[in-house]
Order: C-alpha cells, then sequence, then structure tokens
C-alpha cells in the first residue's frame, strides 16, 4: 500500500504530550512547519508562554484534557521521563517507569471522556521491548523481553491499548536509539570521540538499532495518516547495524580514531543497569512501517551521520 495522503494539503489539529521533550520539541517543529494546530500537555505550560502562537497552546496536566482534546484529530503519546545520562537507582526508575504509565493512563481517561474524541493515537514505546537475540532479526512479533526496561514497555503498551475501547484507532511507536547531536545516545557518544579517546561499546558485536530524528517524526506522522495502521510496529531504520559498525562510522564522520572499546564491566561499574540501552543487541526491522509504504529518507547510518554531523 502506498502513502496515499499529502500533508501539505491535509492539516490536523493534534495534541501531543511529551512535546516539550527531546523528540517531542522536534516534531512540534515539523508539524508547525507543515501547517498543523497544536495543543502540548506539560507540566509548565507558562514556561512556554514566548511560543504560544495562533497554531500552538500550551495547557497543563491539571487541565480539562478532554474538553482539550475535543475534535482533535490525533493525540501523539510521547510523555516520560528520561532514561538516558544517569544510574538507575530505585528512585529514577520508579520516575521512569510511572511518568509513562500514569500520563498514558491520564490520556486514554480523557480520550474516553471526550465528546468527540480524536480518531487516532500513537503511543510511544521502545525498542528495548524485545527480548535481546544476537543476530536474530526483531520484526513486530517477537517476544517481550524480562529486564527492567522490557516491562516498562510491556506496560506502557498494555495501558495504551485501553484506548481502543473507545473506538480510537492505536498504532505504537517501539522507537529505536534516536541520532540527533544535541541529545539522546548519540550526544554522550560523542565527547570520547571528539577527545581521541572513542570505541565501540561492550563486545562491540550488539545490534544497534538506529534512526535519523527526522526520519522517526516523518514516522508518527505516517502512523496517524495511514489508516490502516494497527498496533505496534517498530519505529528505527531499515539497515542496523553493529555497535562495532557504528562507532567506526562516528568515527569517520568526525575524522577520529575508534578504537578505544569500553568493556560492558566498566559501564555497568559507571551507571549500573541503564548500560543496557547499549549493551543489548536488538536487531529490529520495521517491517510494518515497509509493508504500508513507508520509505525512509535515511536508510544507512553513513547518510545519517553526514546529515547530523
Amino acid at each position: 500500500m502506498v502513502e496515499q495522503h499529502n500533508i501539505e494539503n491535509n492539516f490536523m489539529k493534534i495534541f501531543i504530550s511529551g512535546g516539550t521533550g527531546f523528540i517531542g520539541s522536534y516534531l512540534r517543529i515539523m508539524l508547525l512547519q507543515e501547517g498543523h494546530l497544536l495543543t502540548v500537555v506539560t507540566r509548565r505550560p507558562e514556561a512556554y508562554e514566548s511560543e504560544t502562537a495562533r497554531n500552538q497552546q500550551f495547557v497543563s496536566w491539571e487541565d480539562d484534557l478532554a474538553a482539550e482534546m475535543e475534535q482533535a484529530d490525533a493525540v501523539i503519546n510521547l510523555a516520560g521521563s528520561s532514561i538516558f545520562g544517569q544510574r538507575w537507582n530505585k528512585e529514577v526508575k520508579e520516575r521512569i517507569y510511572s511518568s509513562r504509565i500514569e500520563s498514558t493512563r491520564q490520556l486514554v481517561q480523557a480520550i474516553r471522556a471526550a465528546e468527540s474524541p480524536p480518531e487516532v493515537m500513537v503511543s510511544a514505546s521502545g525498542a528495548n521491548y524485545y527480548e535481546a537475540k544476537g543476530d536474530q532479526v526483531l520484526d513486530e512479533s517477537a517476544e517481550a523481553g524480562e529486564n527492567f526496561l522490557a516491562r516498562v514497555c510491556v506496560d506502557w503498551e498494555k495501558e495504551a491499548r485501553k484506548v481502543t475501547e473507545a473506538g480510537v484507532r492505536l498504532t505504537i511507536s517501539r522507537i529505536g536509539v534516536v541520532l540527533q547531536e544535541d541529545g539522546g545516545a548519540l550526544d554522550q557518544m560523542l565527547t570520547p570521540f571528539k577527545l581521541f579517546v572513542g570505541g565501540p561499546i561492550g563486545s562491540g558485536d550488539q545490534y544497534f538499532p538506529w534512526i535519523h530524528m527526522h526520519d522517526l517524526c516523518r514516522g508518527l506522522l505516517f502512523a496517524i495518516r495511514e489508516k490502516s495502521m494497527e498496533g505496534p510496529f517498530n519505529l528505527n531504520a531499515p539497515n542496523p547495524v553493529t555497535m562495532r559498525t557504528f562507532a567506526d562510522e562516528l568515527g569517520d564522520q568526525l575524522n577520529r580514531p575508534s578504537l578505544f572499546r569500553v568493556p560492558e564491566f566498566a559501564l555497568q561499574i559507571a551507571i549500573g543497569e541503564a548500560a543496557t540501552l547499549i549493551t543489548e543487541s536488538l536487531r529490529m526491522q520495521p517491517k510494518k512501517l515497509q509493508q504500508h509504504g513507508f520509505e525512509f529518507q535515511y536508510n544507512y547510518l553513513t547518510e545519517a551521520l553526514s546529515d547530523i554531523l
């Protein structure tokens, strides 16, 4: 099935949670450039007063979200505390879990209470939903893992699925490692390379399910517009690479060597359980997106890094 809609000719009213975070900030720029009307729910709407305009408003989680969703075409749910840049102690893990489950529950309740609910909800999940299987290809039918992040993703998706009871179409985006220079995993990996001490992390053989930020945002929008899409879909580039290849490509782009491997045990000492974000092998394939006709602009890591860096 081919992409049937031209976004320039079909403006929508879109409600976004997590719209001020790493992914959401880029997504808002794209949607505003396309002419869509945005309502963004955030903990501190007053901090974004300068960005409020005719086509963009910010509301609080304490507001009447059901009323704010009236006549919305779609809801995009990206809310959740950051999982990068910190050791996962008990408090951090509780925040990672509850920020996703509780915000999703609140959104679903608001949708079900709306007199004229949105047609579709696109809810985020993560690559770490899956059990790590080495070099085995993981499509949307692969089984869930059992570690902390997998449990978060399983419960997150379970909460989102309740929206279908209101007759709302649901798609769940299992997002790979997002590449953008000013945030996420890539931002943390750049510093050692710039200091000439970069290299692969862990064994180097683990697969790294990357995606360019631009394709991620396009994929979320595609899931809204492609009415035949339902359920979970992998949102990563069709050519995942091993960590060793990723480090080599990054070094080439920066004109720096990729010689200093970071052993897995050293990473675990430094950041604890959070090391699984980088050391687990997840060879994801965006099977459903491709079956529905989505075309990536950045299929290969070299072209993605060249654009970003």
